[in-house]
């Protein structure tokens, strides 16, 4: 962290998460941390010698064995040492200098490198090829020792012919047994060496494929982590989910055809000089066939990619059709809308079928002219060899037209491969266009990593705040303004979209491009990291998600260091302490996926433990009390006094009578504040928040005005 601030980067430490089984953070957890933090950090294992020479260069962290760090700050080579400074200590205390001998007793030589990010970082780079070549080519070493192994490959793989050439036209003309044993030697030689290096270069391959699956994967999620909320509540869920899986299209390409086409290359480069020694006609045919199936797969290709391009829409809609009815299944089965949503199935799985039956039919008129000049290749050339070898006196013997037959093959393999790699490119093309239509989108990155980290107490201020959604024609908020200190209670009450829950979302920072002022304890919220604003926060929504897992895990998402005690005063805070000790394993009961296991009323008190565990100085609950019972609402109600008592709390309710208790209750109407006040003062001057009132609690107005005889008439 103090590295970081050398930099500008203010860290908090909640975002830290170690690798399990770590007895302190290593510098591979620690390097994590701060480039997803918006740095630049590496570590790596550095010798004495180098660590002297690091002259003029920002602090560097250094692991000690007792699992604490410290910062190298100056360096003196010609005297032998090197300044330390202790990050604990305060930014004035001078460094201390130790010598190599002295260090050595308490550095691992582990040093974790760190610097400001100056150009765009990847969790900001547009998601294309562009993207895709700056992770390959940062393996450089990889690559480098994979093209020594696959231009060694090239060469051994001439051999093979050369020794059938040697074999047909010395020992079995000659009968040369000698020839045979001394070609028998080099043959198991040349064979172990092919064979050390193959399996050398699929080793490579593997670990650079899985380096870049990994690197791949991991910023493929980060991205769609760090999409706003806005954009997954205006795209459909299947949408998302098809373009986001069309992603390993494009890694098994750069890791599958792509590598092996490039790897064969070599080859060609090799073996071409050696073909045109041999037999320059036969080399021009060869090259010749090759382009030509080149061409035809070239000009097939646009077309090939528009009717492609049909096809995979067609399968997005059929995913997106699958996704909505396992994730609607309870609604389906009770409505019974299986012929309803299986007649949907059909008819997407019609279109994706036609599609590929068209898509397949096309791409069957290429390889049928591919077809003629493929035999030419493999059958064709060993005739008009043999023509040349018989008509010419200069002709090539029985053993070289076989060797060149065998090193014909193996260059229009990779030729033939170069110009089927274009075909696949369409297919690359389309996977990539369709998750760049995800993962190009607008992230909060830099509101993630960037902004102030205010001590948060709660203090909220509108001043002439204006908002509105896309797309929309009128404003959600219309020049709101009110103010409430830090610890009030306030209730925001209105009919159905006058503007209470678009204030909520302003409040967690879903949406910030609002007019006006906002602030939070002084401070404009947009100025303030948006990670420390909402783990400041605690929010209960109308309907909340619990993750399949335990209850304890649950109440600790996002906390898992916090212990029992932690999870069970929660719980008690929010009135769920009574159900979770009735249940069979208490608070290692498992919740199934959809809660379906408890109630509707026990997931909404578990989802206010899991708001209140972090304590957080600000809390908002929008209709958090919408789905419990009157006896579970009563005991909620009852505990939102504990509850608020030192914090902010922001309560959005239709039922006005969980908002009596509140300090200030805000009335808003279209956008606007109509009022604002305590419930007895609101009753007498707030005609909006009187008919409400008086809707709301009809019922007991008609009893108290109802006299004995009325009563009687009605049957009581």
């Amino acid at each position: 962290m103090a590295a970081a601030r050398f930099h500008g980067i203010d860290l908090d430490i909640r975002d830290f998460a170690p690798e399990p089984g770590e007895p302190s953070p290593s510098p591979a957890s620690l390097a994590r941390w701060l480039n997803e933090a918006g740095a630049v950090a590496k570590g790596m294992r550095l010798k004495w010698r180098y660590l002297v020479r690091l002259a003029n260069t920002p602090p560097v962290v250094l692991m000690f064995r007792d699992g604490s760090a410290g910062l190298l700050v100056r360096t003196d080579p010609s005297r032998g040492v090197v300044w330390l400074r202790d990050p604990l200590g305060g930014e004035g205390d001078p460094p201390v200098a130790v010598d190599e001998l002295r260090l050595s007793q308490v550095w691992t030589g582990d040093v974790l490198l760190v610097k400001r990010r100056r150009d765009e970082s990847e969790a900001d780079a547009p998601f294309d090829l562009a993207w895709f070549s700056k992770m390959v080519l940062r393996e450089r070493r990889l690559l480098r020792d994979i093209m020594i192994a696959s231009l060694t490959l090239s060469v051994l793989t001439i051999f093979p012919a050369l020794i059938v050439m040697q074999v047909v036209n010395r020992v079995i003309a000659y009968h040369s047994m000698a020839t045979l044993v001394s070609i028998t030697g080099i043959v198991v030689v040349l064979s172990f060496y092919e064979i050390l290096l193959t399996y050398g270069r699929r080793e490579l391959s593997l670990i650079l494929s899985t380096r870049l699956d990994t690197r791949i994967s991991l910023h493929a999620f980060n991205r769609l982590l760090s999409l706003p909320l806005e954009f997954f509540e205006r795209e459909q869920a299947g949408q998302v989910l098809a373009r986001f899986l069309s992603i390993y299209k494009v890694r098994d390409f750069l890791t599958g055809t792509l590598m092996s086409t490039f790897l064969d290359l070599f080859t060609l480069f090799v073996i071409l000089p050696i073909l045109f020694y041999m037999s320059p006609t036969l080399a021009w045919m060869t090259i010749a066939a090759a382009g030509l199936i080149g061409l035809i797969v070239v000009v097939f290709m646009r077309p090939l990619a528009v009717i492609y391009g049909k096809m995979v829409k067609a399968e997005m809609q059929r995913s997106s059709t699958l996704y909505e009815t396992v994730a609607g299944i309870r609604t389906v089965k009770t409505l019974a809308l299986e012929p309803t949503r299986r007649q949907e199935w059909d008819e997407r799985t019609a279109e994706v079928v036609k599609w590929r039956l068209i898509s397949q039919r096309f791409a069957a008129w290429p390889a049928t002219l591919v077809m003629p000049l493929d035999m030419f290749i493999s059958r064709g050339i060993i005739l008009i060899g043999a023509y040349l070898a018989v008509t010419s006196p200069d002709g090539m013997e029985a053993g070289g037209l076989m060797a060149f037959m065998m090193l014909g093959g193996r260059v229009a393999q990779p030729l033939v491969g170069l110009a089927k790699l274009m075909e696949s490119i369409n297919e690359v093309t389309t996977s990539l266009g369709e998750a760049g239509a995800v993962l190009n989108q607008p992230t909060e990155t830099k509101a993630m990593t960037t902004g102030m980290r205010p001590r948060i107490l709660g203090a909220l201020t509108f001043n002439s705040v204006n908002f509105s959604y896309p797309g929309a024609t009128t404003r959600a908020l219309d020049n709101v303004d009110f103010e409430v200190p830090a610890g009030t209670m306030l209730g925001l009450v209105g009919r159905s979209g006058s503007g209470k829950s678009t204030v909520t979302r302003l409040l967690q920072g879903v949406s910030r491009n609002y007019t006006g002022y906002l602030r939070l304890d002084g401070v404009d919220l947009r100025e303030i990291n948006l990670t420390h604003l909402r783990r400041s926060l605690g929010v209960v929504l109308q309907d909340n998600f619990l993750f399949r897992g335990t209850i304890r895990d649950n109440i600790t998402a996002g906390r898992p260091g916090l212990t029992i005690d932690d999870v069970v005063r929660a719980a008690r805070l929010a009135g769920a302490e009574e159900f979770i000790e009735r249940m069979p394993a208490g608070y290692d009961t498992w919740i199934e996926e959809g809660s379906t296991n408890i109630s509707g009323g026990q997931r909404q008190r578990l989802a206010i433990a899991r708001a209140v565990i972090c304590d957080p100085k600000l809390m908002i609950l929008d209709e958090a009390t919408s789905a419990l019972d009157p006896e579970s609402e009563a005991l909620v109600n009852a505990n939102l006094q504990r509850i608020g008592k030192g914090r902010t709390m922001v309560i959005v309710s239709h039922r006005l009578s969980s908002l009596i208790d509140c300090d200030q209750i805000c009335v808003m109407e279209r956008g606007r504040v109509a009022d604002i006040g305590p419930h007895e003062v609101l009753l007498e001057r707030c005609d909006i928040y009187r008919t409400l009132w008086l809707q709301q609690n009809r019922h007991e107005s008609q009893n108290r005005n109802a006299g004995p005889a009325a009563m009687l008439a009605e049957g009581e």
